[in-house]
């Protein structure tokens, strides 16, 4: 194994960090506290190739994987500025619609998302749902050449920011009495389509929003895939979800990092920089182990996910070690800052709110230690 960048990595790192440092922390910060998207950096990216790195080259983009986009993700958020719309655009819908797409949907949708001028975001979260992807209680019902979808998603990222929607709905019930999954592509400006933005507390430049689909149709081309086969399709979307966001989780660590290991060096206390105290010092140098423990494991999990190898186990873990090592790394950061870092001129508490969300979404951290237990484990399932 070859623990460094190889030259097409590091040019691609250095390539993206380029763009975000000309947008900074600072950028981030005011676009979090204000509510609103990213949009500038956004098509600064998409232009440049960066949006779409994993989308096959005869569509206009990279033709890279996931070990790309996941690089691209993380090398953002370790300039300040975090995109988790790449999650839900750039990992979940490219990989679903390049692997399970028709040659008509991936011809419609893949360059655009290839540029950054088109994102499709998911809808698959609901109200009484949640973690139980079974439960989704949203239809699909045929409706002479089409489908009609009807039903509730719940806290569904960028919707005020995208071109379509990947729905996942019920269309039907095995032998076994199990719903039946089939994904549809939906535009967000679908007649019946109503979407509601939700309040929320935390400092993000990403909104989320209740959606209702109230006699939606769409025409039979909508139809991703196989009909019936969603869960497994959807799947195949979400291992790529947790591992960018583990990405940016290991990105984001290391942004607030070196802002602390900065201002522990430049402030002093009793004639000596606060850095020199171990109290200070230990807890920056054990979220850094932990975040470098981090990237380790989401650069395993990019690498089976592009060799076609079971993931999930990886991609779970990822995800987990990420997120806990993110929140370490802005509490000890804030922490390093004193008053400082509650202050909006250092910037640090709009990193805070993501981390603790980079806990629950996506997937929460019950549920990984759940699914570690029974698969890695052998343990009886818990739920």
């Amino acid at each position: 194994m070859d623990f460094l960048d190889d030259d097409q990595h590091r040019e691609l790192r250095a390539a993206v960090g380029a763009i975000a440092a000309r947008f900074g922390g600072r950028y981030y910060a005011e676009h979090a506290r204000a509510g609103e998207p990213c949009r500038e950096l956004w098509a600064t990216l998409g232009a440049a190739g960066f949006i779409g790195v994993n989308v096959p080259q005869e569509y206009g983009g990279g033709g890279g994987g996931l070990a790309e986009l996941a690089l691209v993700s993380e090398e953002l958020a370790a300039q300040g500025t975090p995109l988790l719309l790449l999650l839900v655009s750039s990992a979940i819908s490219v990989e679903v619609i390049a692997e399970f797409g028709s040659a008509e949907q991936r011809k419609r949708w893949l360059p655009g998302l290839a540029d950054g001028t088109s994102t499709v975001v998911v809808a698959i979260t609901e109200p009484d749902a949640g973690s139980n992807t079974h439960r989704i209680a949203t239809t699909a019902t045929r409706d002479g050449d089409g489908w009609m979808l009807r039903g509730t998603k719940h806290y569904i990222s960028g919707v005020d920011e995208a071109d379509a929607l990947l729905v996942v709905a019920r269309s039907g019930q095995s032998t076994a009495g199990r719903s039946l999954l089939s994904l549809f592509l939906v535009s967000t400006d679908a007649p019946g389509l109503v979407r509601t933005p939700l309040p929320m507390d935390v400092m993000l430049p990403e909104k989320q929003f209740d959606l209702h689909l109230d006699d939606v149709r769409v025409p039979a081309g909508a139809l991703v895939g196989e009909e019936g086969a969603g869960f497994r399709q959807i799947f195949h979307g979400l291992n790529p979800e947790r591992i960018t966001g583990a990405a940016l989780g290991v990105g984001l660590a290391r942004y607030v990092l070196g802002q602390a290991a900065s201002y522990a060096q430049d402030r002093q206390v009793w004639d000596r920089p606060i850095g020199a105290h171990q109290g200070v010092a230990h807890p920056l140098a054990k979220a850094t182990i932990d975040t470098e423990l981090a990237a380790l494991m989401t650069q395993k999990a990019a690498w089976l996910h592009d060799r076609g190898l079971p993931a999930g186990e990886a991609a779970n873990m990822a995800k987990y070690a990420a997120a806990e090592a993110a929140l370490a790394a802005v509490d000890a950061a804030i922490q390093t800052h004193g008053g400082n870092g509650l202050s909006a001129e250092f910037g640090l508490l709009p990193y805070w709110g993501l981390a603790r969300l980079l806990r629950i979404a996506p997937v929460n951290r019950e549920m990984i230690l759940n699914f570690v237990a029974q698969h890695s484990l052998g343990l009886p399932r818990s739920y």
